[in-house]
């Protein structure tokens, strides 16, 4: 499900989004305002777009705003009131943003220092990455827990079984889901927060 992140030169620098982020982080006080819903769907759109701008990743970019939003519906993510709902949003979102091009750079760099050196010096590629086999007993924890996550699914109410069996385990795009079950894209992203919250409870 993951996908490349941006390519080299075709977006601002990690260090501009960072400063970015910690000039505008949200604030924290006493008299947290309590959002639900209601008050987040309507800047789902405005957030996916910017997050696509910056990702170049439509998948990406619904993920990371979901994250957001399950964030705040959370509280792991606290609205003071301080400033317009819609900047607050995009402040979280852009230090999610940061997190995730780091992780994914840290990533890369970790496969780079992994590989150098161990190119092919006939073909001049690098030689094929192997996964190590995993031993008996995590293959029989793998199979446990994918048991009893796809038992969890099951329980689940039906529209929500459908949405879990199509965007997440089926990776369909937004785009497909909504026009296979007929669903709004608010409707997709809070079924998919619904479901996420009781498969974890």
């Amino acid at each position: 499900m993951t996908a490349p992140l941006l390519p080299t030169g075709s977006h601002p620098s990690i260090a501009t989004f960072a400063a970015a982020s910690l000039a505008v982080q949200p604030i924290l006080g006493q008299e947290d305002v309590s959002l639900g819903w209601a008050d987040l769907v309507p800047h789902r759109e405005y957030l996916v777009r910017y997050a696509r701008r910056q990702l170049r990743d439509a998948t990406q970019a619904e993920d990371v705003v979901h994250d957001v939003f399950e964030a705040v519906m959370s509280g792991h993510a606290r609205f003071a009131g301080r400033s317009a709902l819609r900047s607050w949003l995009t402040a979280v979102l852009k230090h999610k943003v940061v997190d995730l091009i780091r992780t994914s750079a840290r990533c890369d760099t970790t496969l780079d220092a992994e590989t150098d050196g161990e190119g092919d010096s006939e073909a001049g590629h690098s030689t094929h990455l192997e996964c190590p086999r995993p031993r008996p007993d995590e293959v029989a924890e793998q199979r446990e827990r994918l048991r009893h996550t796809l038992g969890r699914i099951a329980t689940l109410p039906r529209t929500l079984q459908d949405i879990v069996q199509l965007r997440l385990l089926g990776d369909a795009s937004s785009e497909e889901v909504c026009e296979r079950l007929q669903i709004s894209a608010n409707c997709l992203f809070v079924g998919l927060h619904r479901a996420r919250k009781q498969l974890m409870c």
